[in-house]
């Protein structure tokens, strides 16, 4: 590692992929349960000799060769670590007085544990995974197979809902201009056509598969294969503790996608929009992304509960999910990832989604010309898609002026009329943040993360928005420093 891009770690500070351990003393033990998180996560890197707030204290120069050694020695273990873990330490000379060791761990195949205990990366701490179902899901991440597959060998004909097959047909037909093959099919050759019957390779099973019964499964068959699997749609603009409306949806995905996307046009305004000459439906358009994208990319197998979930200023679909990796989801840094392939080919097929990554790029898109602000893609393993909400927002209409916008007055270098000026208008999690940092501008994140009741990953968010916005400046080091608010 060279020092450039040793000083760019120490200047963020620790997350989700970077600890810092001070190792005055020699190497502890939870230097060894940091390697145990990193390879049971994304990978990471590993800095000894620096405190928790990024300052260089260095290591014993003289006895940096010595502790390589004894890590390598405890890493190599296979009564301590379990699979062993290779490493190639690096020692680096940080300036004439410091000395650090840096450690980059590799994400792995496998489940490893440390003295018995299997642990796991979560923001920037390592966390002791004791639960049975967590250790399940880790298992499944670490995984080369999409649980979708899974082989139900004494599932029939009998246990779907074939009366959805000719709407099927008809929406595949109108979807694809007119023709398309499953609509000379029988109910047998288009399962089969679709991926919903096949065979496990490693086992020899043979039949109907997990995306066939969410797909098309009775109720009580999906209970039976899936008994946590629910969406809980909620309405929270006035009674924020409960709910004001609520709708349990437990059955087929299909009918699932109908109820939801009928939930959100019974609580979302319509608002007016040209596109070109063609008038949009921004409401329908953003909500079918977001339902499409909950129900056919969640991880099943997990008894996570999915949410949509509207509020005064913002909806949000949460669900269970494999990640491939953790953090926010941008146009920029966009890689595709299928989840459950089958089950989005299948709403492909049907006019219920477009090509894998089309999604992200309409909800960046059109969110803006609905709300005036740009949408949020949470990877971890709870995938999250937050679209703010601004009843008062028109991008065809100013309300201080009464009088309708001219994309014809806009700057040229500017597309859709979209300014490239900041945002200044804050939504009602960023007030509620900025109420607290004036109440104690010394609040560190997690502790605004525990007042908000929202996770860490969230409040970092948020924060690089206002500092992005000019609102907000942190000023000193991250342990001690405080915020300052500006122009608001």
């Amino acid at each position: 590692m060279d020092l450039k891009k040793l000083q760019s770690i120490l200047t963020t500070g620790e997350n989700i992929a970077v600890e810092f351990k001070r190792c005055g003393n020699g190497i502890e033990q939870d230097v060894y349960e940091t390697v145990c998180s990193f390879q049971n996560r994304f990978g990471g890197d590993i800095l000894m000799g620096v405190q928790n707030d990024g300052t260089v204290v260095g290591v014993p120069e003289k006895a940096a060769a010595d502790m390589i050694k004894n890590f390598i020695k405890v890493i190599s273990n296979p009564v301590l670590f379990s699979p062993t873990v290779y490493l190639v330490p690096e020692i680096i000379k940080y300036d004439e007085k410091h000395t650090i060791i840096h450690v980059h761990v590799p994400p792995s195949a496998e489940v490893h544990s440390f003295k018995k205990d299997i642990y796991d990366r979560v923001d920037d701490a390592d966390v002791k995974v004791t639960s049975t179902a967590a250790i399940a899901q880790m298992y499944i991440r670490k995984q080369n197979i999409f649980t979708e597959k899974k082989i139900y060998p004494y599932a029939t004909m009998a246990d779907f809902r074939l009366d959805l097959l000719p709407k099927i047909r008809i929406m595949a037909q109108n979807h694809a201009g007119g023709n398309h093959p499953w609509t000379t099919m029988t109910d047998e050759e288009l399962l089969k056509s679709a991926g919903l019957y096949g065979r496990d390779m490693a086992t020899g099973e043979e039949g109907y598969n997990l995306a066939a019964i969410m797909l098309l499964g009775k109720d009580d068959v999906i209970l039976n294969v899936a008994p946590a699997y629910i969406t809980d749609a909620l309405v929270r603009k006035v009674n924020m503790d409960r709910y004001d409306d609520r709708e349990i949806i437990r059955t087929n995905l299909i009918e699932s996608h109908e109820q939801l996307i009928e939930f959100g046009r019974k609580h979302l305004p319509d608002k007016f929009f040209l596109e070109d000459t063609i008038n949009r439906n921004l409401r329908n358009t953003i909500v079918r992304e977001m339902v499409s994208n909950t129900l056919m990319h969640r991880e099943f197998s997990s008894s996570y509960t999915a949410k949509f979930v509207i509020e005064k200023e913002r909806m949000y679909v949460e669900n269970a999910n494999r990640a491939a990796s953790e953090g926010f989801i941008t146009i920029e840094n966009l890689e595709p990832n299928p989840k459950n392939p089958i089950i989005a080919a299948f709403f492909r097929n049907i006019g219920y989604a477009d090509q894998l990554g089309s999604g992200v790029r309409n909800l960046f898109k059109y969110s803006k010309f609905y709300s005036g602000a740009e949408p949020s893609f949470e990877e971890g393993d709870v995938f999250r898609i937050i679209v703010p909400l601004n009843s008062e927002y028109s991008f065809d209409y100013v309300h201080e002026s009464n009088e309708p916008k001219s994309e014809l007055n806009e700057p040229k270098n500017e597309p859709n009329g979209l300014k490239n000026e900041p945002d200044l208008r804050l939504s009602g999690i960023e007030k509620k943040i900025l109420s607290f940092i004036k109440e104690d501008s010394g609040l560190t994140q997690k502790q605004l993360s525990e007042k908000m009741d929202i996770s860490l990953s969230t409040v970092k968010r948020i924060l690089t928005k206002l500092k992005g916005k000019g609102i907000l400046i942190h000023v000193g080091n991250k342990r001690s420093g405080k915020w300052e608010i500006r122009n608001h």
